[in-house]
C-alpha cells in the first residue's frame, strides 16, 4: 500500500527508516573529520561533571543531557528519536524493558486510583491481566467493550473514565476496529486514547495521525526482527510526554545501550521485512482459505474478515501475523497439525524472521464479546495463530499443507 502521510514533502517511511537517529553529534567525535553510520554503543551508569559549578547548574532532564545511565546515553537517545521520527505527530518517545512494560508505563502516567479504564475486549492477554490484577487492586477500575459497536461505545463512558486502551487488530482474532471514531468518541468524553499498534508498527499505521493520544510497540516484535531482544516504546504528544517519562524514570524503567543498538540495527531494515512477511502472509490466507479444513482465516488484509474494510482505509500496511480456525476438529487434531509442522517453529512471540506457530483459544479471554461469534455455528473453534517470517511462501504453503493431512490422519 502506499505511503498516506499527509506531509508529501517529509521523506516516505522507509527512507525515514533508514536516516533517522543518526545525528551528527552521536556518530563521530567532535572536532574530528568523518564519522561512522551506526551510533556506536554508550555504556555508562555514571555520567560525569566538569566541575562543581557544572554540577551546580543541573542538566535538562531531556534526552542529549548527560545526567545518570538511568536517563539513557546518546544510543538510547538516537533510537528514541528515530521511532519518534516514524510515528506521526509525536513529539517524544520513552523506551522501555520490554511491550509489558511500555503499557504498564503508559497506563500508570494517564491514570489514578478512582478512574475507569475502558479496554478492548480482543486486547493482548498480558494487558487484561496487568488491569484485573495491577491496576485493579490499585483502585483502577477495568471495564472492557466490543470494539466494533462504535454505536454503543458513548454508552460505556462514565464520569470517571479518564483512558481508553484499543488494540487493532487484536493479536488472536485479528479485529480490526474504526480507531478514528473511537478516538473521536474518547475525545468527546475527555478520556485519553491509547493504542496497542505493534501489529502494524509505524510503518503501516499512525495511532496519533488518526485520532489517539499515545501510540505503544512491542520493539522486540518488527523492529528488533531477529528474535534476539525484548524492548518496547511509547511515543506521545507534547501534551503527556513529560508525563510518560517522569512515571517511567519513577518506575526505573531503562534500557541497555546494547539492546537499543540491536533494535536501531533492526529498524533499518524493517519496512522491507515487513512488505515480503505481509505478502507472504496474504498469500498464505488466501490458499487457507480454500482448504476443506480451514472453517475460518482472520487476516485483516483478506477481504471479508473483520474489519478489513478500515485496514483497507486506516493503514499503510500490514504484517506477518493472522490466525484460522480449524472446521469441525478436535484439540488433539490441532495438537496433531502443531507437531506435524517442520518450518514453523512452536513458541510465543511474532515479528522475526522466522516462522512460528501457535493453539489459541479466545474463549478465555472474553468479558464483553461472545467466542465464537454466534454466527459461525461452532461451539468449541479450536485456532491456531502464524507468525509468517522471511521463508519462501511456497516452502511454508508445502508445510501447511502436509501438517493438514497429518492433522486428518487421526
Amino acid at each position: 500500500m502506499a505511503d498516506k502521510d499527509d506531509d508529501k514533502t517529509k521523506p516516505g517511511r522507509a527512507t525515514r527508516a533508514a536516516e533517522a537517529g543518526r545525528r551528527k553529534q552521536w556518530t563521530s567525535v567532535p572536532g574530528l573529520p568523518g564519522g561512522v553510520v551506526t551510533p556506536p554503543i554508550w555504556r555508562a551508569s555514571t555520567h560525569l561533571y566538569d566541575d562543581m559549578a557544572d554540577l551546580a547548574k543541573g542538566r535538562p532532564n531531556k534526552d542529549g543531557h548527560f545526567y545518570y545511565g538511568r536517563r539513557g546515553g546518546p544510543t538510547q537517545w538516537s533510537l528514541a528519536e528515530a521511532l519518534t521520527e516514524l510515528e506521526e505527530g509525536a513529539t517524544g518517545t520513552q523506551l522501555y524493558p520490554s511491550g509489558v512494560a511500555a503499557i504498564a508505563g503508559a497506563l500508570l502516567s494517564v491514570l489514578d486510583a478512582g478512574d475507569v479504564l475502558l479496554v478492548t475486549d480482543n486486547v493482548y492477554e498480558p494487558t487484561r491481566i496487568l488491569a484485573n490484577r495491577l491496576l485493579g487492586p490499585r483502585g483502577i477500575e477495568t471495564r472492557y467493550f466490543d470494539p466494533l459497536d462504535v454505536d454503543g461505545f458513548a454508552d460505556q463512558f462514565c464520569e470517571r473514565t479518564k483512558a481508553v486502551m484499543l488494540e487493532s487488530p487484536g493479536s488472536l482474532t485479528m479485529e480490526v476496529c474504526d480507531i478514528p471514531a473511537l478516538a473521536a468518541i474518547a475525545q468527546g468524553k475527555g478520556a485519553v486514547t491509547l493504542c496497542d499498534n505493534t501489529w502494524a508498527s509505524a510503518i503501516g499505521f499512525a495511532p496519533l495521525r488518526h485520532g489517539c493520544d499515545i501510540a505503544i510497540t512491542s520493539l522486540t516484535k518488527h523492529a528488533g526482527g531477529h528474535s534476539d531482544v525484548m524492548m518496547g516504546s511509547v511515543s506521545t504528544t507534547g501534551k503527556y510526554y513529560g508525563k510518560l517519562r517522569l512515571t517511567a524514570q519513577m518506575l526505573g524503567h531503562v534500557v541497555s545501550p546494547d539492546d537499543a543498538a540491536l533494535v536501531l540495527r533492526g529498524l533499518r531494515t524493517m519496512p522491507l521485512r515487513l512488505e515480503r512477511s505481509t505478502a507472504t502472509a496474504l498469500a498464505l490466507a488466501e490458499w487457507l482459505a480454500r482448504q476443506p479444513q480451514v472453517a475460518q482465516v482472520l487476516c485483516p488484509m483478506l477481504p471479508g474478515s473483520p474489519g478489513h474494510d478500515f485496514w483497507a482505509r486506516d493503514f499503510t500496511g500490514g504484517c506477518g501475523l493472522f490466525s484460522f480456525v480449524i472446521e469441525g476438529r478436535t484439540a488433539e487434531h490441532r495438537a496433531r497439525f502443531l507437531d506435524a509442522l517442520n518450518h514453523f517453529g512452536l513458541g510465543y512471540s511474532w515479528g522475526g524472521f522466522e516462522s512460528l506457530a501457535l493453539p489459541i483459544n479466545a474463549e478465555g479471554a472474553r468479558s464483553a464479546t461472545a467466542w465464537p461469534p454466534a454466527n459461525w455455528g461452532q461451539d468449541n473453534p479450536y485456532g491456531v495463530r502464524l507468525s509468517i517470517g522471511l521463508e519462501d511462501e511456497a516452502d511454508l504453503r508445502h508445510d501447511v499443507a502436509q501438517a493438514l493431512a497429518a492433522m486428518d490422519e487421526i
